[in-house]
């Protein structure tokens, strides 16, 4: 008899932990190999962890909702033969095996993980990780004056604050700390929370992991990002035509519909490259340049949740490329398939709001993103056309677009160009093109 340690897989590239969700297979059950023994999730993506061998689980080394790190031992399996186990199996198992022990080590040196979940205030994850290093508390983080825009705490704010805490024993409690070089702050006011009245005929439900995450998500992005808005209205007859003519045959010749998005999504990749500056995130006072057009698309779930899977090098697509991709990653999206790589790496997000009929929106940017655009609905409305022979009255397709972007970075004039420069790109739609 054999005891194989089945580990938290790789899962991409980013990816260091997923949290267990829910054990398919109990202590004392006959496992196959293929067969899947727990279900995991990272912060936006579900994932199934299968069993690589066959055997028996004799015990499970971590309980529901636990966070485990990837080339963690997250179950044993007994099995009848080692050999059931392929030698390249072996190999990476003593490899990560190793790596788990590193990790192991690591926790032990550094303090529990702050919980940042309890705080209004926002902080950089570079903060988060020197508290948490250091065995700031929550409480003695949500006292320091930061020094910072809009009163942040900065990595030179928690390190004196560390270092002080250091040289003088513990803290005061009402102790702050003020760098030498910029004015006294203004105390910060916590609003107050007004308390919910529930009746005896209200349901009160916990919301779920992922509607915590995006909660979680929405809120940094508001208290990070200072959002404004540019809106333009713009023609889409020429397309709405060109795709009435065209949906069929592509369907038929590309096994793949043909959707608006594609021919959105197709347009906004050209603006980027047009204006790279609104391809770019920002990290403090830095600003990170993206070589890559990588465009995310806004995707809502059965369950209402919504997810933002992503286009690699989106401009380097064509019509039928980008229409396969969309189709791709929403059908994987909806079927709960995406791989945690298929949400990383955005550079810009795309927000189809007309889906649900809405007119116009105002999205939340995509952190750590500084724009994003909705799509209104295409709607049949009564528009001025201008002719040689004179103006006159008839019937097109126009549709809104809603820009939302950060301006701590960018202003007016980049923000109003880019969404103008889609808007042209959409309304000078080539309707004798071939797909």
């Amino acid at each position: 008899m054999a005891r194989f340690e089945l580990k938290l897989p790789r899962m991409g590239e980013s990816v260091a932990e997923a949290t267990i969700t829910n054990w398919l297979k109990s202590v004392g059950d006959t496992i196959n190999a293929d067969d899947v023994i727990v279900e995991v999730a990272t912060d936006k993506v579900d994932n199934e962890v299968p069993s690589e061998v066959s055997g028996v689980l004799v015990e499970q080394l971590f309980s529901k909702d636990d966070l485990v790190q990837v080339g963690q031992t997250i179950a044993i399996i007994e099995t009848s033969d080692v050999t059931d186990v392929k030698e390249e199996e072996i190999i990476d198992s003593e490899v990560i095996d190793q790596i788990a022990k590193a990790v192991e080590v690591a926790k032990e040196m550094v303090a529990a993980p702050v919980d940042f979940s309890s705080s209004d205030k926002f902080y950089s994850p570079l903060v988060k990780n020197i508290a948490s290093t250091e065995g700031v508390s929550l409480q003695e983080l949500d006292l320091i004056v930061g020094t910072g825009k809009d009163n942040r705490v900065t990595k030179d704010d928690i390190l004196t604050y560390v270092q002080n805490r250091s040289s003088n024993g513990v803290m005061p409690v009402a102790a702050t700390v003020i760098s030498k070089a910029a004015p006294i702050a203004t105390p910060i006011i916590t609003p107050q929370i007004v308390p919910v009245s529930i009746n005896g005929g209200d349901e009160i439900v916990e919301m779920d992991r992922m509607r915590k995450l995006i909660s979680g998500y929405m809120k940094a992005s508001i208290q990070t990002s200072v959002h404004v808005q540019s809106f333009i209205e713009v023609d889409v007859t020429n397309i709405v035509k060109w795709r009435d003519q065209h949906k069929t045959e592509f369907e038929r010749r590309e096994g793949a519909k043909l959707t608006f998005t594609p021919i959105f999504m197709e347009a906004v990749a050209k603006a980027l490259k047009d204006y790279p500056g609104m391809n770019i995130s920002i990290d403090g006072d830095y600003i990170i340049k993206k070589k890559n057009i990588n465009l995310g698309m806004a995707a809502a779930l059965p369950n209402g949740n919504l997810i933002v899977p992503v286009i690699k090098n989106a401009d380097q697509l064509n019509l039928v490329g980008m229409a396969k991709a969309v189709n791709d990653l929403g059908n994987r999206a909806k079927q709960g398939k995406l791989k945690p790589d298929d949400t990383k790496g955005g550079t810009y997000t795309v927000t189809n709001v007309g889906s649900f009929g809405s007119i116009f929106g105002t999205p939340i940017i995509n952190q750590p993103e500084v724009g994003i655009l909705a799509l209104g609905a295409i709607r049949k409305v009564p528009a001025v056309i201008e002719t040689p022979e004179g103006d006159f009255i008839g019937i097109r397709q126009k549709m809104f677009l809603t820009h939302s972007y950060d301006h701590r970075i960018i202003d007016g004039a980049l923000g109003g160009m880019f969404v103008k420069r889609v808007a042209e790109y959409l309304e000078s739609f080539d309707v004798s093109r071939d797909f």
